[in-house]
């Protein structure tokens, strides 16, 4: 399959990026194909432009190059992974960014004749979203978790009700040992490696 993998943090020797090496390990022994977008090493802009709101509703949207390609990367995704630690209970802000700006009308959606919102990802097989977390699964839960629900919830609703969503988090990572580090790394290893099996 084709995978689009979403990397969100600023440090290469972070356990982000361990993770990401994770994801790509477990993908190509399935011999998925995956492409990493790393934001911050690409230098991806966040905020939306003056321009490209004015554009939003356009024929035309996108008026960046990088989020262009960006996009077509995303019409081409099977699975879409979303890697990322988890900062004010929501993803950094490059990757909301990049949620706000790539998945624009004619890409995450279009509309009908009436206007209704219709799936303009039906494309996607699954969506995988991977997060560490500072704090506890309790404490998490009961902030209600914004970027799972976001990913896992909204983004859905542009694949379809029937496309599968697959969660993996590492809660209390500044207390977490390197053991617990190893086995969360081996455990994002064996479910990218087995992203054909039952939903979860």
């Amino acid at each position: 399959m084709e995978v689009l993998v979403v990397c969100a943090h600023p440090h290469p020797e972070s356990f982000t990026h361990a993770i990401v090496a994770a994801v790509e390990h477990g993908l190509a022994r399935a011999s998925h194909h995956a492409t990493v977008l790393d934001l911050y090493a690409l230098g991806f802009t966040a905020a939306m432009s003056t321009a490209e709101h004015r554009a939003y509703h356009s024929d035309e949207p996108i008026l960046d190059p990088m989020v262009a390609a960006h996009a077509a990367l995303v019409q081409r995704a099977q699975v879409i992974v979303f890697v990322y630690p988890t900062w004010w209970s929501q993803p950094p802000a490059i990757l909301r960014g990049w949620l706000e700006r790539v998945l624009v009308p004619g890409v995450a959606f279009t509309f009908d004749a009436a206007g209704k919102v219709q799936p303009g990802m039906e494309h996607v097989r699954r969506i995988v979203g991977i997060s560490t977390y500072g704090s506890t699964w309790t404490y998490v839960k009961l902030l209600n978790d914004g970027g799972r629900r976001m990913i896992t919830r909204a983004l859905r609703m542009s694949c379809g009700l029937r496309t599968p969503t697959t969660w993996i988090g590492l809660y209390s990572t500044d207390t977490a040992g390197p053991e617990d580090r190893k086995a969360f790394l081996g455990r994002v290893e064996h479910r990218m490696a087995h992203l054909a099996g039952a939903p979860s």
